[in-house]
């Protein structure tokens, strides 16, 4: 015969409606009401009809995170990895099954909508290239929980968002070129017209003003994504009058080509030029020489996003919150010059 929550509470020697509220998270009970609880539910081979249970509550003890589907290294890529991985650590400890989903339209209909009107997910967590002023308002109608990962390009005040504080991470990567005899800083972004490019650039200017050190717009370079535009750009600098003796960069990618024109050149690194860049993967530390780098913690960022979605979709958490959580800095070999 199939075990039932009635056996479960007898044999804790709780009521049956307590071990419901453990099962479907919906109430305060003390941990180690829950812990026995579930040792039961393992030692007794108990599984929740979990249909029967969404149909009961509405519920669909999920939660869904977009993608977006223009972006052909979304899965290659170690930050997103990491930032998954949390989510879904959280929403299993939770109850909660992940679901993946490509950001794009199904006849006429996007993926996030179908997800919303269909009650498919219990909430969203979206990437900020999906967000605009037409989506929160649909969610917001519907009364749908919903986390942005990164800072919105819209108003962030009126949702809740968790990002990496990218002013931040400038301003102590610029403090460490400072400290170590670097006097003209170049900052390299590959979208300044991305929020987050915007903070780096921000942090960069305040921070390089701050010390004393030198300013000039040409120093803030857009490089994208291609490899021989980089290199252009770096010949270029190099060139110049008071050319940059460190750059800041903000990814691997730009960092790995920056370091091999300069090695082109004979530029020792760090004796001649400094070089910073942000993120530790997938292969600053494995670069010859190994890189400084502003590092992002992306399992908190996904541990934090995926914890104030489900206090949205509990109700524990009734307000917007802006989360920016606070990087911080490697040292290695490729800025380490002294004074």
């Amino acid at each position: 015969m199939a075990v039932t929550i009635k056996d479960i509470a007898k044999k804790v020697g709780v009521s049956p409606s307590t071990v419901s509220r453990v099962i479907n998270g919906n109430a305060v009970i003390s941990e180690e009401t829950k812990k026995k609880i579930v040792s039961v539910m393992e030692e007794l081979d108990y599984h929740p009809n979990s249909l029967a249970r969404n149909l009961a509550n509405g519920n669909a003890y999920a939660v869904g995170l977009v993608i977006d589907a223009q972006d052909e290294h979304t899965f290659s890529n170690a930050f997103f990895n990491r930032s998954v991985y949390a989510i879904e650590t959280v929403a299993q400890n939770h109850g909660y099954n992940l679901l993946i989903t490509n950001d794009r339209d199904t006849a006429g209909t996007s993926a996030v909508e179908k997800l919303v009107l269909e009650k498919k997910v219990d909430g969203i967590i979206l990437p900020t290239s999906s967000v605009t002023v037409k989506l929160v308002k649909l969610l917001k109608d519907n009364n749908f929980p919903f986390v942005v990962l990164g800072e919105p390009r819209i108003d962030g005040k009126d949702v809740s968002w968790v990002d990496i504080n990218n002013e931040m991470g400038s301003e102590i990567a610029v403090k460490h070129l400072k400290e170590n005899g670097y006097k003209r800083v170049s900052i390299l972004v590959e979208n300044r017209k991305t929020v987050f490019a915007r903070n780096r650039i921000e942090g960069y200017v305040k921070s390089v003003k701050a010390y004393g050190l030198a300013y000039s717009e040409e120093y803030i370079a857009d490089c994208g994504t291609e490899m021989e535009r980089i290199s252009s750009i770096i010949k270029d600098m190099l060139v110049r009058d008071n050319p940059p003796d460190a750059f800041l960069c903000s990814n691997n990618m730009i960092a790995y080509q920056v370091l091999k024109e300069l090695k082109s050149q004979n530029i020792s690194v760090p004796g001649e030029i400094g070089l910073v860049t942000f993120d530790n993967y997938p292969i600053a530390e494995y670069m010859d020489p190994p890189l400084t780098v502003v590092d992002v913690d992306t399992f908190s960022l996904g541990e934090q996003a995926a914890s104030t979605l489900l206090n949205k979709i509990r109700r524990v958490e009734q307000g917007n919150q802006q989360i920016a959580i606070s990087p911080s800095l490697i040292e290695r070999d490729s800025s380490k010059r002294g004074k």
